[in-house]
């Protein structure tokens, strides 16, 4: 793109037809089921034909978050509370108290700030077994603006005691989560995308809360990555390893509690690079900050890599990825520089 082309055109989509900037699939008209990442309604629903604890509620977002899918198979164990997402996490944590798993569900801005108050003190403080699912996270409503985008909740939420935080990466990721979570002690919040995440697991992965997986080794530098910034950072490393750069990638899917251990292997490598689609402030950056200094790997080159602690501008998705470096080849240039620099 020209330094003169206007810069509204990355974010109408419209600038040189770079397909990077588009996202053909996010177009008036696309079945709802050519969205293969939403496989929460389907999980869940198969789950419950083994256990009846489980429930879910949405604020009338069913068709979004593909809650349908449950609704269709249970519909005596859904809930649609309609607009009114603070009332619904205060409903699910009657249910948890009453001796159910609710999984709620509604887009994460809406989860995480208009329901903060409800999500700590209803959910994590009585150490209930309440599932708020906030999907749609980060950037991902795009045209939608500041109040749908979710960049604060990572900040927020991992400051709640009691609260286990998840970021979920893949469909397969999404699975094993969800089976996971039955078996969690207390409140927990599953940070989901929009539902057209790329494949990082070929296979429903064992996971574990609070390990992280290692997904590729490398000498030179490893790159710890959440929720929607794992695929792209594995496609960085590659990018990086034909320029002779040897990249280690973690997904760190849990934020809260972190995996310590994972991060004293990653700064064995000397050089550090979070890389998550939120806030840098308080996020997962912070936290593996925290945990290297704690750790006494202060002398690690380390940096942040996500949004900057500002508003967003309003575009497409896959324009705002490549506008602050949150695709592959924005992740390779920030990780070649801080490997390249005498410094963070």
């Amino acid at each position: 793109m020209s330094d003169q082309q206007d810069t509204s055109e990355v974010f109408r989509g419209t600038a040189g037809g770079d397909s990077r900037l588009r996202d053909q699939r996010s177009t008036d008209g696309t079945d709802i089921r050519a969205i293969p990442a939403f496989v929460f309604g389907e999980e869940l629903a198969d789950l419950a034909d083994h256990d009846d604890r489980i429930a879910v509620l949405t604020a009338d977002l069913a068709k979004a978050n593909r809650a349908t899918d449950f609704a269709e198979r249970h519909p005596d164990r859904f809930v649609n509370v309609g607009i009114a997402e603070k009332n619904m996490i205060t409903i699910a944590a009657g249910m948890a108290a009453s001796g159910m798993i609710p999984f709620a569900a509604t887009f994460s801005s809406f989860a995480a700030l208009l329901g903060c108050e409800q999500i700590r003190t209803d959910c994590a403080y009585p150490h209930l077994p309440v599932r708020i699912v906030g999907h749609h996270s980060g950037m991902s409503m795009g045209f939608y603006g500041t109040s749908h985008h979710s960049l604060e909740d990572l900040g927020i939420l991992r400051s709640i005691a009691d609260l286990t935080v998840v970021c979920v990466t893949d469909a397969n990721h999404l699975r094993a989560v969800l089976r996971k979570s039955l078996d969690h002690d207390g409140a927990m919040y599953l940070r989901l995308g929009r539902g057209r995440d790329p494949e990082v697991y070929a296979e429903v992965p064992d996971i574990e809360f609070g390990k992280a997986i290692q997904l590729r080794e490398g000498s030179d530098l490893t790159i710890l990555a959440t929720g929607s910034e794992v695929r792209p950072s594995l496609d960085a490393a590659i990018m990086l390893e034909a320029d002779g750069m040897s990249v280690a990638v973690w997904d760190v899917h849990t934020i809260k509690p972190l995996d310590f251990a994972a991060v004293a292997a990653a700064a064995k490598t000397g050089t550090v690079l979070t890389v998550e689609e939120a806030n840098r402030t308080n996020g997962l950056g912070t936290a593996v900050a925290e945990a290297l200094l704690e750790g006494g790997f202060g002398q690690t080159r380390f940096h942040r890599h996500g949004v900057p602690d500002e508003h967003v501008p309003i575009g497409p998705p896959a324009a705002l990825y490549a506008h602050y470096q949150l695709d592959a080849s924005g992740i390779a240039a920030v990780a070649k520089r801080l490997h390249d620099s005498t410094g963070a």
